[in-house]
């Protein structure tokens, strides 16, 4: 849109366009092999251990061997997204012109199917890259309802799971997720409000109140994404249709009986007993 136009220059157009000139000549630099390599090596490590802050990222890194700072690792956990679990001072602050919600499921029995829906965002590595996956989940089942790929963390990519889900298998009464600035938006909030869906939010150091969204990321991740090297999204949503197609209909779950996600979800207890 901003270019060559007659007598208008092009600080003018910018100007004109409510666009800062810094952001309309900023070129963007691809991240480098070394920075890709640590930023999956903190990916790993939240995985084990999600109560990590920057601080202890920074001596954790030092103990491999690499020498990075504070401030490095704090950038680096911006740029994947992750929030230490750790109890701290003001933890409930998120974004500040967002609505935060009260968390409904505390001693609740959550006992059928699209009761409760849970989502959360994850870090996708690839060889020259990193994208980003969100999930919705049945609680109750453990169903992967939809997901999507995004190489930003805006909210559109989490909307759009969210209406797929809806789309395909109507409405739960709670949706719960973290208060993440995707999920406070209004876009999102607005949506669920919309098909009459009460809204239930953790905080920040409530790790284990979307504790089944997390062990998908763990089993995703360590069963799947990091044994084998994607080099785009396109690649990496291919291989994660079938993935979750198999997590859905073949991986079952001593907790539920040995049944998949599907037969609970379905209602589809048909297992033979052992004599």
């Amino acid at each position: 849109m901003i270019g060559r136009h007659g007598k208008l220059s092009q600080s003018r157009q910018c100007h004109l366009l409510g666009v800062a000139r810094s952001t309309y000549y900023y070129q963007p630099h691809p991240t480098d092999e070394g920075e890709l390599i640590l930023l999956r090596q903190m990916d790993e490590q939240y995985l084990k251990t999600p109560q990590y802050g920057s601080r202890s990222y920074a001596t954790w890194f030092r103990r491999q061997g690499i020498v990075i700072g504070r401030k490095k690792a704090t950038s680096m956990m911006k740029m994947l997204g992750i929030i230490s679990t750790a109890p701290k001072p003001k933890t409930s602050i998120v974004a500040k012109q967002h609505k935060r919600y009260p968390y409904l499921l505390k001693g609740k029995a959550i006992n059928r199917p699209n009761q409760v829906w849970a989502t959360d965002i994850t870090y996708v590595p690839m060889a020259k890259g990193f994208g980003y996956l969100v999930a919705i989940k049945d609680w109750y089942s453990r169903k992967v309802l939809s997901w999507r790929l995004s190489n930003t963390l805006d909210a559109d990519f989490c909307v759009q799971a969210l209406e797929a889900a809806i789309q395909d298998h109507g409405c739960p009464q709670i949706m719960n997720s973290d208060q993440g600035v995707q999920f406070t938006s209004e876009a999102f909030t607005s949506t669920l409000k919309a098909n009459g869906i009460q809204i239930s939010m953790d905080g920040k150091g409530c790790y284990y109140d979307n504790i089944f969204v997390e062990r998908l990321w763990r089993t995703v991740k360590y069963e799947h994404l990091y044994t084998q090297e994607f080099s785009n999204l396109k690649e990496v949503r291919k291989s994660l249709n079938v993935w979750f197609n198999w997590y859905n209909q073949e991986q079952f779950h001593q907790k539920l009986d040995d049944l998949t996600p599907d037969e609970v979800y379905y209602q589809k207890h048909a297992i033979p007993q052992a004599a």
